[in-house]
This record gives C-alpha cells, sequence and structure tokens, in this order.
C-alpha cells in the first residue's frame, strides 16, 4: 500500500494542531515553569453536593416526622365514641395526609429551583 494513501494512526486522544499530530507534551514554550512541573490544579469542592444532599435530609425527616404525628388518636377526639371517633380520626388523617403532601410539593419545588440554579452555576463558570 502507498504510504501517502495509508491513514495515520492517532497518537492520542488530545487535541490536533494544524498538521494533524498530537500537540507536544510539557508545559508550553513561554510558561514560568520552565524546567519544573507546573502545580497541580485544585481538588474540586463539592459544595453544591453537600448543600443538594443536606436539603434532601431536611425534607425527608421533616415528612417522616409529619407522617409520624398523625399516628394514634388526636387530643381532639379523645372522649368520643362510635361514629364521633371515627369521623375525627378521619379528619385528622385527611390533614396529615394533606400536610405531608404539601411538604412534598414543597420538597419537589426547592428541587426543581436547585436544580436551574446548579445549570446557571455551571454555564456561568464554564471555561471557554
Amino acid at each position: 500500500m502507498d504510504e501517502q494513501h495509508r491513514a495515520q494512526e492517532p497518537q492520542s486522544w488530545g487535541p490536533r494542531n494544524s498538521q494533524g499530530s498530537a500537540p507536544p507534551q510539557g508545559p508550553p514554550p513561554n510558561s514560568p515553569y520552565q524546567g519544573e512541573t507546573p502545580p497541580r490544579p485544585k481538588k474540586r469542592h463539592r459544595v453544591f453536593l453537600w448543600l443538594f444532599l443536606a436539603v434532601q435530609i431536611l425534607f425527608l425527616i421533616w415528612v417522616i416526622t409529619g407522617a409520624a404525628s398523625g399516628s394514634g388518636t388526636p387530643e381532639e377526639c379523645q372522649g368520643r365514641t362510635g361514629d364521633a371517633l371515627k369521623l375525627c380520626e378521619d379528619a385528622s388523617d385527611v390533614g396529615t395526609t394533606i400536610g405531608v403532601g404539601l411538604i412534598i410539593g414543597l420538597w419537589a419545588a426547592v428541587d426543581v429551583i436547585l436544580g436551574f440554579s446548579y445549570v446557571v452555576y455551571r454555564l456561568a463558570s464554564r471555561r471557554t
């Protein structure tokens, strides 16, 4: 096979310069790091991840305590019997369900807001 028509194997996965070869390794020629290794890039602190997880744990605790508060016979239903007791307990259960549902709805809204703010942060801090 003719050498001019043979496809070249890629040298590396890095960006290519205009001649089609891999860029030179090491610091650039005008770099202040001539003869020494450049400093390691700073380790990224994942503050947003920990904030997101903290919010999730707080909402989870809030939902569990809200659902647990509806167990048992409420104080308002003490002394009632029969249908009146059943109606009072059912009304309390409905109120607990509505409360937990509102907490879950707020949780979802906060997650959407956190998600959008993360996307905006990533787009703003993106290197071009």
